[in-house]
C-alpha cells in the first residue's frame, strides 16, 4: 500500500471521521484538564511555601520572645532590688551586705540584657509616654503630662513591652483650667 502524498487529502468514511473528531475532542478534554490540574499543583505548591515561611517566622517570633514568662516572674524581685538599694544604710556591717545585693543585681541585669531585656527609666519632670508608661496617678501641676514620680520601672523584651513603667502625672491646676474655660 502506498503512503499517501503530504498534498493529497486523505478521504476518510464517516465512521473514521466520527471516530477522529471524537479522539480530538478526547484529546482537548485531556489538555484542559492537565493545564487545570498543573493550576492546582501550582496553587498547592504556592500555599505550602507560603506556610512554610509563616510557620518558620512564628517560629523565630516564638523563639525570640520565648523568656517572657521567666521575666515577669522576675520583675518582683527587681523591684525588691531597687527598694533595698535605694537607701543608703548607715550601719557599716549592712553597708557589706548592700555591696553584695548590688554585685547580685548588676549579674541579674547584665544576664536580662543578654537575653535582650531592657529597663524603661522615666525621669522625673520628662513628658509622659503612654506607649512606654502606665499613668497610676495624677497630681496638679503647671505643667500636663510631666512626670512627678516613678513608682516601678518598666521593662522591654526585644521591642515588645512586658510590663510598662508605673508613674505619677501632672495635671493642670483647677484654676488655670476655669480661668481657660472663662476667656
Amino acid at each position: 500500500m502506498e503512503k499517501p502524498n503530504k498534498e493529497e487529502k486523505v478521504e476518510l468514511s464517516k465512521k473514521e471521521s466520527k471516530k477522529l473528531d471524537k479522539l480530538l475532542e478526547e484529546n482537548a478534554k485531556l489538555k484542559a484538564d492537565m493545564e487545570h490540574w498543573k493550576n492546582e499543583y501550582y496553587r498547592a505548591y504556592a500555599d505550602t511555601k507560603n506556610l512554610r515561611n509563616n510557620l518558620e517566622k512564628d517560629h523565630l517570633e516564638a523563639l525570640k520572645y520565648r523568656s517572657e514568662g521567666f521575666i515577669e516572674a522576675l520583675l518582683p524581685v527587681l523591684d525588691s532590688f531597687h527598694m533595698a538599694l535605694a537607701k543608703e544604710p548607715s550601719d557599716p556591717a549592712l553597708k557589706n551586705y548592700l555591696i553584695g545585693f548590688q554585685y547580685i543585681y548588676k549579674n541579674l541585669v547584665s544576664a536580662l540584657e543578654a537575653e535582650g531585656v531592657s529597663e524603661i527609666s522615666p525621669e522625673v519632670g520628662k513628658l509622659f509616654d503612654p506607649t512606654t508608661m502606665s499613668a497610676v496617678d495624677t497630681v496638679e501641676g503647671e505643667k500636663e503630662n510631666l512626670i512627678t514620680e516613678v513608682y516601678a520601672k518598666g521593662y522591654k523584651l526585644h521591642n515588645r513591652i512586658v510590663r510598662p513603667a508605673n508613674v505619677q502625672v501632672s495635671v493642670l491646676k483647677k484654676e488655670e483650667e476655669n480661668n481657660k474655660e472663662n476667656a
